[in-house]
């Protein structure tokens, strides 16, 4: 079970997904990309924050589901880690949402191959479930986060 109540949540095609409030450094609208040409296919590229040079990852590739729509700018939720910060590209931000600890509940077995290894578990919400992500697994690509 997780220790921590509270989760920065965003959707990302059809999935509604979360990560600890603590992980969540800021949440920013679309930001210009430089691309690297030889990165893996889910870094989207690199953004500017003030300064610092960040990994922008589209969670679509990471987690297996179809590109965005042409014309659909992604959104980023910059994580803060260990080693750096990253971006996590998401198709729109939701809430803040506090969660009981006893509704969490290990990862459905219906979910997709891709997304299996990168949701931590679930919370039972009004009328959806809230997939928590593994924020390390998401990033456990062959990146050196700034």
């Amino acid at each position: 079970m997780l220790d921590e109540n509270q989760f920065c949540t965003f959707h990302v095609d059809d999935l509604y997904l979360g990560v600890e409030v603590v992980q969540v450094q800021e949440v920013l609208r679309f930001q210009d990309m430089t691309h690297v040409p030889t990165a893996p296919a889910a870094v989207d590229g690199l953004i500017n924050l003030r300064g610092q040079i960040v990994p922008a990852i589209d969670l679509r590739t990471c987690l297996g589901l179809p590109p965005r729509p042409e014309g659909q700018r992604p959104m980023n939720v910059v994580v803060r880690l260990e080693d750096g910060a990253c971006s996590l590209l998401v198709d729109e931000i939701g809430d803040v949402v506090e969660v009981e600890a006893d509704t969490f509940e290990a990862p459905p077995q219906n979910l997709a191959e891709a997304a299996r290894g990168l949701i931590r578990g679930v919370y039972k919400m009004d009328g959806s479930l809230l997939l928590i992500l593994d924020t390390e697994a998401a990033l456990a690509l062959d990146v050196v986060v700034a």
